[in-house]
């Protein structure tokens, strides 16, 4: 069964979902840094480069927040296309709307602008925020879209009646130009239940447009639940068995929220009073210290090697010590689908998007290859919410796919970068740097003046190194030198860290 378990403290709030005791999401909220996802601004346009169909946005943030001509709905692109026209030319034409491939940004929009936009990524990296201009806001039973008039249904519901039934009910309740996608919650909900919900979403974008027009350039207009709140709203359902929080505070927030959203649900709220942890109780720290881990274990022997870097990720299955009990083929296609359904947890939990390479062991049998994408894709649909494409399996054995990003992934969360190896994931080894360093000490012998003693101060490890592999090197260097060495161990130095004193 499902669990979502909230820790709060003054510093810092954590919120895991579990199922069977496995953790499947992981969320934290700093109390001190701000989320821009999904919040609403006022922009002001900086700058229009029409050469990468991109304009940057002033949002009040230390980056410049970018939109990107395919993040621009097609009716404001239109109608500010018709504004911009001289003449009445561009009006008399009718409905007829221009090909995205052939609208040109600068047609668009103009620096000094003031535009509505909402934040789609959270800055990463070097990037600012990404933006977009087809607004969505998410309730309990679907996700409104105010301005794009398409809408959808969840995979995960697959009887054909019943999504037909919530298509013909929201497109009921939706005024002319808008749409909605119709979540999984919303399977067998009521009517009168989906409308009242409807009803909400429309009454907070009018809010939303009152508050634009109020509003002062680079201002905040709008923003999102709380975390808390959030992780309730998209991850209660009739398989969630309690939702355990460690404050009666947050007790009483999370019980009142559910018993507005879905009263028959309220009970499931549960206080656990402290200590132990109550993310020590569930085994959560440890499962979070896992997913930081270059290597996951399966249970069947094998393993993930998962590397992540800015341009995309890739991850090896190994067999391991898993040699099955029938075929070799047989062995490997268990292995492989093993590892799938892990990938998929494993995507889920770091929230690694964008280009993802995963090389699975080879499969000689192509109705095994078959059977691989095809199991997949079906965890992908049934288990992660975000979208993504998964290509067939490549002439290398490869199977290449892109997952939408949605905010920093779980290591940039909780690390930062080595300052010893600067993020490349090694150091120099202790024989390159002390050659580094008797070739720095060799530099300052040929600068200074001539002396007779030289005192050379330098790391534990790398005095053990010298004295024990190079001693004949400080002999060479005392001859040509004419001096005599003392090489002296500081347990307080770092291991690059030496000083020269002169006698």
């Amino acid at each position: 069964m499902k669990k979502i378990i909230i820790s709060e403290n003054p510093w810092q709030t954590r919120i895991a979902v579990t199922m069977d005791d496995r953790l499947q999401n992981i969320y934290f909220e700093s109390h001190v840094v701000i989320s821009l996802e999904r919040s609403y601004f006022k922009g002001i346009v900086t700058k229009v480069l029409p050469g990468i169909q991109t304009a940057f946005v002033d949002i009040g943030q230390e980056k410049a927040g970018f939109l990107h001509i395919s993040e621009i709905d097609r009716e404001m692109a239109f109608a500010r296309m018709s504004d911009h026209t001289d003449g009445p030319s561009a009006r008399e034409q009718g409905p007829r709307r221009p090909r995205r491939s052939s609208i040109d940004i600068s047609k668009i929009l103009h620096e000094g602008d003031e535009i509505l936009v909402q934040v789609n990524k959270e800055p990463i990296y070097e990037k600012g925020a990404k933006l977009t201009t087809c607004f969505t806001l998410p309730g309990r039973y679907i996700v409104l879209m105010p301005n794009i008039p398409r809408s959808g249904v969840s995979k995960k519901i697959e009887e054909r009646e019943e999504r037909n039934r919530l298509k013909e009910l929201v497109l009921k309740a939706l005024p002319e130009g808008m749409g909605a996608i119709i979540r999984t919650t919303c399977e067998h909900a009521s009517e009168q239940a989906i409308t009242k919900d409807i009803e909400f979403l429309l009454h907070m974008w009018q809010t939303i447009q009152k508050k634009f027009a109020a509003a002062n350039p680079k201002e905040k207009v709008h923003e999102d639940l709380p975390l808390v709140l959030q992780v309730v709203r998209d991850s209660l359902d009739e398989d969630v068995e309690a939702v355990i929080v460690n404050t009666p505070e947050c007790q009483h927030k999370v019980y009142k929220f559910i018993k507005h959203m879905a009263q028959e649900q309220a009970h499931k709220v549960k206080l656990y009073q402290e200590p132990p942890n109550l993310f020590d109780i569930f085994n959560i720290n440890k499962q979070i210290a896992e997913a930081l881990e270059k290597k996951v274990e399966l249970k069947s022997g094998g393993s993930l090697i998962i590397e992540t870097t800015e341009a995309m990720t890739v991850i090896d299955v190994n067999t391991g010590k898993f040699i099955g009990k029938k075929s070799l083929e047989d062995t490997i296609l268990k292995t492989n689908l093993e590892a799938a359904q892990e990938v998929v947890r494993q995507l889920r939990l770091r929230n690694i998007g964008g280009l993802i390479v995963i090389d699975f062991i080879d499969m000689a049998i192509p109705a095994h290859r078959q059977n691989l994408i095809r199991f997949f894709e079906k965890t992908l649909r049934e288990e992660d919410k975000f979208q993504s494409v998964v290509l067939k399996v490549s002439e290398f054995g490869l199977v290449q796919m892109t997952r939408k990003r949605s905010g920093i992934t779980l290591a940039q969360q909780l690390m930062d970068t080595c300052p010893t190896c600067s993020g490349n994931g090694f150091v120099k080894s202790l024989q390159t740097q002390s050659d580094e360093l008797l070739d720095k000490f060799k530099k300052e012998l040929q600068a200074g003046p001539p002396q007779e003693n030289i005192i050379l101060r330098i790391h534990p490890t790398i005095f053990k190194n010298i004295t024990h592999i190079e001693y004949n090197t400080i002999l060479e260097l005392e001859k040509e030198f004419k001096c005599h060495i003392t090489l002296v161990s500081e347990p307080t130095f770092a291991v690059d860290q030496y000083k020269i004193e002169r006698a």
